[in-house]
């Protein structure tokens, strides 16, 4: 599973950082800070002095006349750990933390009630109802109102499996179109026919209807395999949107850019919900109550996810790997990123937790492989894995004792968390997972060894399993403790296509963005170089396209996958789901060989609050 490291980041300021005024358990989220690029400066700014257990009840700090520091080193696995690459603009932080206090939860117990008051009448008109829940998702805090949403768009089914998709307002279709599709529900894609001409094409004066054409971009992203019309709808809607940016007021322009490059089912609502809120409009009102309502939520949510850090810090701290594996990466802030995207809802907190003991090993094993071992090493690592006996590891080097030791430690302690809470040892199936990563991971150091390059089919049938993806999925499915039984758990071994979907969505995004930024010091081929290789003459360019429209077919299997019917929950569907939104965070890089908005998503995520 290739994740990437960047260059170093230093922060200073006019804030005196004083360790004895902290808790320690906020000492440890200060190492954390370090080899992520962030000086203790910028988390004493951050996170105020607070007492042993009021970490909830934060009080309020000043940041001024911050100054990022440029480096000159270029990036070396062996020497560079940070998270960030490329230094930012001077700028200034005011981050604020707010006393959770009583007056505060009370005051948000409100406005929650306030809000379900407005949505119980806005819910009977069929166009406001649907605006609502658009907005109440793409804020984040859909979570609050599962019941609500469900009763409204259950209606909306009922409604529109009765008596037909009649209505001509093209939002209002697609808008229904797409949120019904968002759920689960079979929605037939001919109801946008009714925006066609006698051709059978859609209708030129539509050109016009902005919003309309908005609303038909977003719902063409949920097609399926073989829905003409929908790929139909993304082609027309995403040509005329684009011809009319010019013509647009700076409003209107900033909206269609953003719908254009971050279409709502391929993002993180939470990771958009500030971005979201600039440009949010509605009628009636309404909009006011909810931004009210989101801004208390996120800086809510915030806290639990600091809360989270500091329980990693710690862990990762105890594990001492860093200073074992000198030649791993060590980023356990960009590692924790995975959870908080995939499993969004506040209250799983301990699960994004125990995601992320994993998600560090599959790193940390890549490492080994890419970097460090010889291919003797790496081929008695594997049978070692593949037996999984302690007494296997007796005679492999001291960095690959250590690391096998810290992997049965988490696979131990994962399955007995597994099995009191929910009566299930999945020890079989989570060591499973290990030894299909390490015999992927073998395969490509014998590749590279021997010189050989495979064909690209055979390349990717490997590299969805060196992607990483059936590991933290297989572990979600456990930790989530949704529909465990001797049938489902033989479903998820099996690399079911709704994991494998999103693992190869995730090995191609990493190799288009390998391809083009990545100058890792590591044994890494890619799909693209085996294309080129199998189809001699082809460019660059025309692999890259092709790869493209790969992602483009397996986000259709995807959406499929989530429409079948399937014995996963919820969270875990929508886990899947948001491995593959998260990819393209991970693996676009920048011409200097970083990762910019994933960056600017962690501090907004994790740092900067919202005054209140």
């Amino acid at each position: 599973m290739k994740f990437y490291k960047f260059g170093p980041l230093c922060c200073i300021s006019n804030t005196n950082f004083n360790p004895s005024f902290y808790p320690s358990e906020l000492k440890l989220l200060f190492l954390l800070a370090l080899p992520m690029g962030f000086s203790p400066a910028f988390y004493a700014c951050s996170i105020p002095p607070v007492g042993p257990s009021k970490f909830t009840e934060l009080g309020q700090s000043k940041f001024n006349n911050v100054v990022l520091v440029p480096t000159a080193q270029k990036w070396s696995i062996a020497h560079d750990h940070t998270l960030v690459y490329k230094p930012l603009r001077k700028h200034n932080h005011q981050s604020q933390h707010l006393s959770f206090t009583d007056e505060f939860y009370i005051k948000h117990a409100q406005r929650l009630d306030e809000v379900r008051n407005v949505f119980s009448k806005v819910g009977e008109d069929t166009l406001e109802g649907l605006m609502m829940i658009d907005a109440i998702q793409r804020l984040g805090i859909d979570y609050h109102f599962k019941e609500e949403i469900e009763a409204v768009l259950q209606r909306q089914y009922m409604k529109a499996s009765t008596h037909g998709e009649s209505i001509q307002d093209l939002y209002e279709v697609a808008l229904r179109f797409r949120l019904l599709r968002q759920e689960g529900y079979h929605v037939p894609a001919d109801v946008f026919n009714n925006f066609k001409n006698k051709e059978g094409k859609f209708k030129q004066n539509l050109s016009k209807d902005i919003k309309g054409l908005l609303g038909l971009y977003e719902a063409s992203q949920l097609s399926i395999e073989g829905e003409d019309i929908l790929e139909e709808a993304q082609r027309f809607s995403s040509t005329l949107l684009n011809a009319g940016l010019e013509h647009l007021d700076h409003h209107e322009a900033t909206v269609v850019g953003h719908t254009l490059e971050h279409p709502h089912h391929k993002s993180l609502p939470r990771f958009m919900a500030k971005s979201f809120l600039k440009d949010f409009q509605g009628p009636n009102g309404w909009p006011t109550v909810l931004q009210e309502l989101a801004k208390a939520d996120f800086n809510m949510v915030q806290s639990i996810h600091q809360q989270e850090l500091l329980q990693i810090s710690k862990w990762w701290q105890d594990l001492g790997l860093a200073e074992e594996l000198k030649f791993a990466r060590d980023q356990p802030l960009k590692w924790h990123m995975w959870p908080m995207a995939v499993l969004p809802d506040p209250s799983l907190s301990e699960q994004r937790v125990e995601l992320t003991k994993p998600i560090s090993m599959i790193y940390i094993i890549d490492d080994i492989f890419d970097v460090h071992g010889t291919l003797d090493e790496l081929t008695l690592f594997t049978e070692a894995v593949n037996r999984w006996d302690i007494a296997a590891f007796e005679t492999l080097p001291n960095y690959m004792k250590i690391c096998f030791k810290t992997l049965d430690d988490i696979t131990n302690e994962i399955s007995n968390k597994v099995y009191k809470e929910h009566g299930w040892n999945p020890v079989d199936s989570l060591r499973k997972t290990w030894v299909s990563l390490c015999n992927a991971f073998l395969v490509e150091a014998k590749w590279f060894s021997s010189g050989h390059v495979p064909k690209a089919h055979e390349y990717l049938k490997n590299g969805v399993i060196s992607s990483g993806v059936h590991v933290v999925l297989v572990h979600l499915f456990f930790l989530l403790g949704h529909g465990i039984t001797r049938g489902n758990v033989d479903l998820v071994d099996d690399f079911p296509s709704i994991i494998s979907s999103t693992a190869a969505i995730l090995r191609l995004w990493d190799d288009l963005g390998s391809a083009k930024d990545e100058n890792q010091d590591g044994h890494d081929g890619s799909y693209i170089e085996c294309y080129i290789k199998e189809h001699q003459g082809s460019s660059m360019e025309n692999a890259r396209k092709n790869v493209t429209y790969m992602i483009s077919d397996l986000w259709k299997r995807l959406n499929k996958e989530c429409l079948s019917q399937h014995p996963f929950s919820t969270s875990f569907t929508k886990g899947s789901l948001n491995i593959a939104r998260m990819v393209p965070l991970m693996y676009s890089y920048d011409d200097n060989q970083s990762l910019p908005h994933l960056e600017e998503h962690m501090k907004s995520l994790l740092f900067e609050a919202f005054p209140l």
